[in-house]
């Protein structure tokens, strides 16, 4: 069978909608079309797709493992057919997706987002939630979006520009004592621990580890914003951006540790794949980022971004 790019958004909506009808409705398309479009794409994968079970219908196990790449691969498409040789915020209508953690939405995505209002009235922002799924496969992912926000050292051999710098810090209950006295009082108590992964070690934990320290996870979560509301009124600790601790402060539910040792630096990198590096668009986001970067570096507090 030839390559027909109709037959990508037919297998989408139909893996999407796991019903002929839903999908033909989904793209304004009769049931008749969608159903001659189900069984070109059963006779090319050699697959039912699609199989009833009582009055629905489920994803074969080749029809779950398409599903993903098939978003992947409209995803991408839909790229390549908006990319222009020109790019002028001023005048032209355009979608970026960035892939963020939770606690950078309120510090980077806010001054990003203000400046692209002030300047790019036809511009539109995308954030999409940072993964452990997404950054082991950074490389191949960062195809499909235009930029990730991480931290300095986490990825290599890409592209990358320098944001901001924060610093980490430990946070513990607003009622917990005000300073933790040793190495093994650190180790014995539970931690909170965001995005935590054996093969993705942030330097803060090897400042721990570099300090007698190795920390117990009671918790593993993928929600900086999330950590006030799971160390109130406990014994746990967690370590999180000194920006993000800021903005945990009017809510009264956590406070900063002083430890016998420094956690170190924090820089915020923009990163994106080296398809992107002469884009006019993409050139023009890289720019604005480095601004909003330089906002939130000139604020004494992320509110003031």
């Amino acid at each position: 069978m030839g390559l027909d790019l109709n037959l990508l958004v037919s297998l989408d909506a139909l893996l999407q909608e796991r019903s002929v009808t839903r999908a033909a409705q989904r793209l304004g398309l009769s049931q008749p079309t969608l159903s001659t479009a189900l069984g070109r794409l059963r006779r090319h994968f050699g697959d039912e797709l699609l199989t009833r079970v009582g009055n629905t219908y489920e994803l074969t196990p080749l029809a779950e493992r398409l599903s993903e790449n098939t978003a992947e691969a409209l995803s991408y498409t839909d790229r390549v057919f908006r990319t222009r040789p020109d790019f002028d915020p001023a005048v032209d209508e355009h979608e970026f997706t960035l892939v963020l953690t939770d606690c950078q939405l309120p510090t980077f995505g806010r001054a990003l987002a203000d400046l692209v209002r002030e300047t790019a009235p036809g511009v539109r922002l995308r954030f999409r939630h940072s993964t452990e799924q997404f950054v082991q496969r950074a490389h191949d992912n960062l195809r499909t979006v235009d930029a990730i926000v991480l931290p300095q050292g986490i990825l290599a051999q890409l592209p990358s520009l320098d944001l901001f710098q924060d610093r980490w810090v430990c946070v513990a209950s607003a009622d917990d004592e005000p300073a933790v006295s040793s190495a093994e009082e650190l180790a014995g108590r539970p931690w909170v621990l965001p995005y935590y992964h054996p093969s993705v070690v942030f330097p803060s934990l090897r400042r721990l580890r570099e300090g007698r320290v190795e920390p117990r996870p009671a918790i593993m979560t993928e929600d900086y914003l999330a950590v006030p509301h799971l160390i109130a009124g406990t014994d746990r600790l967690s370590l999180v951006p000194e920006r993000i601790a800021w903005l945990f402060a009017p809510q009264g539910k956590t406070t900063i540790l002083d430890l016998p040792f420094e956690l170190g630096v924090l820089v915020e990198t923009l990163w994106w794949h080296p398809m992107h590096e002469r884009d006019p668009a993409h050139i023009w986001l890289r720019q604005i980022a480095a601004r909003a970067g330089q906002l939130v570096t000139a604020s004494a507090h992320p509110n003031g971004a």
